[in-house]
């Protein structure tokens, strides 16, 4: 795998590399040589030698780990890892230069140069690990326009900042250009990069009266755009501000661990000096149990647990986002995955919100394509969300000449030349004396006559989306529960839940009866359940924001979405629901992994320490190595979570 590095992290692999190009030759020569180095000179005074070589890679490799232990004491901040970095280091230097001078062995200058070389080896992973997480975040940060091409009165274009923009004012959007605030295309057709936004690939297409939502990118021609909103009420602000704000909402395991680092250094430092001076008093070996008290303090460090826990989180929510699920904190990415119960509003969002003609059913004698001929006839110029139904699945210009008489409430007539057309209700049926066939289904039926006789019927209803069955499945499969909460009747309610599959339905009710089932809901749920509500957050703000995770449909249209949820699916789609829910899931069993293998590796060499098993070395990686370990499981999160496709088998060669 390919990491991009940038300049400060190539710089600190380079000053890495250095030092160990210097540690080397040291530590071999040192091992090689009678008597190690210091045998070089001989006498009291050889561990000299070795002292000033080692020092200078010592200094090399950890002056800005001295200098942040020093300006954080003076700060007050005395217990992080860069104090026992320090104190366990400089210890073993000074050790060592106690046992040199007593004319013993010099152990301990390797130790300490390796010490602080392998913590900066860790510490670079663990940049570059945050570095890779962040990426998919960060790219949310450059839809954020620099300037708006104001159009004035004359017709010339001038740059201002989109603070300066107010709604009603016509902008220009170059080709290559950030669209800068909500607004219409008055002029101009182009397709607007949205992938920033909604993790889409495909450009969507914009003509004169298509909305365009702010940090979307134009690709190719020239867009005259009316801004509807002011800046800090369009999609880019509300998202910027979303993902800023993100880190505040702290899961309870990043809270644990930050409540955890605060008594945890000054007691180990506490247990430390305990194990360096109780056993010297009694057995008088100060060199030896000082030793194992520095040890005690390399090994202790909470690097793998302070820096693993959140950056497993963050690198959560960067994969969520990089498939457009923008999740406003760890603290929602850990209810996720505690999500049993699923809860849906059904308009625009089981369903498209919009009419569309469901089912066709001809009298004898009339096949689909003329009753549709003769509807679309009827229903022809009107913006009716019916008749624009009809005129979309008829697919063709209807026929023209006829003079339309619309009557409220029941309907058209349609003449022409002798010949009449009826398309309405059932009382217009009635009026012009039509027998007719009542249609049964759920939704809105249209019947049609021609010359007085029935030719049939219509029926137009609001249809679920094409993936609704495939998520509700997936999260029957994930063993959650789905419930769908819709204000539309029974007979609607019923066929939605019937062709979706939801395991239950609550029709005819009003937002307030909305939020009184999800608080039932929420009584009868486990505590270490989470329930997740999925509307449109137009008018089902008050129950997403009683719900445990309120989920908003369709973000990038929505300021009540952005407002009122935790997580918002910029795409529309509901497949982020379960996508959604298996980062989050990845993410807490990779928090849940990194904490019992770090506690487990750390009190097991902390063990062995104290009980003189285990030296420096051990130490180094109880520290280091236990942290960068969990650093790289850590990394895995922000993997790839969409299914691979099956590869085509090749033609065989005939």
């Amino acid at each position: 795998m390919k990491i991009a590095l940038d300049k400060k992290e190539k710089r600190q692999l380079a000053r890495i590399l250095a030092a160990l190009g210097m540690f080397l030759p040291l530590f071999i020569a040192d091992k090689a040589l009678a008597g190690g180095l210091g045998g070089v000179f001989g006498g009291r005074a050889g561990w000299v030698f070795p002292f000033c070589l080692y020092l200078a890679v010592y200094l090399f490799i950890g002056y800005d780990v001295l200098w942040r232990a020093a300006r954080n004491i003076i700060r007050g901040q005395v217990f992080d890892e860069n104090f026992l970095m320090c104190v366990a280091t400089v210890g073993a230097f000074a050790l060592a230069v106690f046992r040199g001078a007593s004319g013993l062995d010099t152990e301990g200058f390797d130790e300490a140069c390796a010490v602080l070389l392998f913590y900066q080896t860790g510490e670079w992973f663990q940049d570059c690990a945050a570095g890779r997480a962040r990426k998919s975040v960060a790219q949310l940060m450059d839809i954020r326009p620099d300037y708006a091409n104001l159009l004035l009165p004359d017709g010339t274009a001038v740059r201002a900042d989109p603070a300066d923009v107010h709604p009603g004012d016509c902008i220009l959007v170059n080709p290559g250009e950030k669209v800068p605030l909500d607004g219409t295309v008055v002029a101009g057709a182009s397709a607007l990069d949205t992938r920033a936004l909604t993790g889409e690939s495909l450009p969507r297409a914009v003509s004169r009266g298509d909305a365009v939502i702010s940090g979307s990118v134009n690709t190719h021609s020239q867009l005259t755009v009316r801004a509807e909103k002011e800046y800090t009420d369009s999609t880019v602000a509300k998202i910027l501000e979303l993902v800023e704000n993100a880190a505040e909402q702290k899961s309870k395991a990043e809270n644990f661990i930050t409540r955890f680092a605060r008594w945890y250094t000054p007691a180990v430092c506490a247990a430390a000096l305990l194990l360096a001076v109780v056993p010297g008093l009694v057995t008088g070996d100060w060199a030896a149990w000082v030793y194992r008290a520095l040890s005690f303090l390399v090994v202790s460090c909470p690097c793998a647990l302070v820096i693993s826990i959140p950056l497993s989180f963050f690198a959560g929510i960067g994969a969520a986002s990089r498939y457009g699920i923008l999740v406003k904190g760890s603290a929602y990415l850990e209810k996720l995955h505690r999500a049993d119960i699923f809860v849906f509003d059904k308009t625009g969002t089981l369903t498209k919100g919009n009419f569309a003609v469901v089912r066709i059913d001809p009298a004898a004698g009339t096949d689909e394509e003329g009753l549709l001929r003769l509807a679309a006839c009827a229903e022809q110029g009107s913006s009716h969300p019916i008749a624009v139904s009809v005129a979309a699945r008829y697919g063709k210009p209807a026929e023209s000449g006829y003079t339309l008489t619309d009557t409220a409430g029941e309907g058209v007539r349609a003449e022409k030349g002798g010949h009449t057309v009826l398309c309405g209700n059932e009382k217009l049926m009635r009026r012009y004396g039509v027998a007719f066939t009542p249609q049964e289904g759920a939704g809105t039926a249209v019947y049609v006559a021609e010359d007085g006789a029935f030719r049939g019927s219509l029926l137009i209803a609001d249809e679920p989306k094409p993936e609704s069955r495939e998520v509700v499945a997936a999260l029957h499969a994930m063993g959650c529960k789905t419930v769908m909460l819709t204000g539309d009747n029974e007979a609607v309610a019923a066929r939605v839940a019937e062709e979706t599959g939801v395991t239950g339905y609550k029709a005819s009710l009003l937002p307030q009866d909305k939020v009184r089932e999800v608080e039932a809901l929420l009584a009868a749920k486990r505590a270490d359940e989470a329930l997740c509500f999925a509307g449109d957050g137009i008018n089902d703000a008050p129950v997403l924001m009683r719900a445990d995770i309120g989920i908003a449909m369709g973000g990038a249209g929505s300021d009540a979405a952005i407002e009122a949820a935790d997580v918002v699916l910029m795409r529309d789609d509901l497949r982020g629901l379960p996508l959604g829910k298996r980062i989050a899931k990845k993410t807490m069993a990779v928090v849940l992994q990194n904490i019992l293998f770090s506690v487990t590796i750390k009190l097991a060499i902390l063990a062995l320490t104290a009980l003189g098993l285990a030296g420096m070395w051990l130490a180094v990686f109880g520290d280091v190595g236990v942290a960068v370990l969990a650093i790289l499981n850590a990394m895995r999160v922000n993997g790839n979570y969409l299914p691979a496709r099956k590869k085509e088998k090749a033609p065989q060669a005939a």
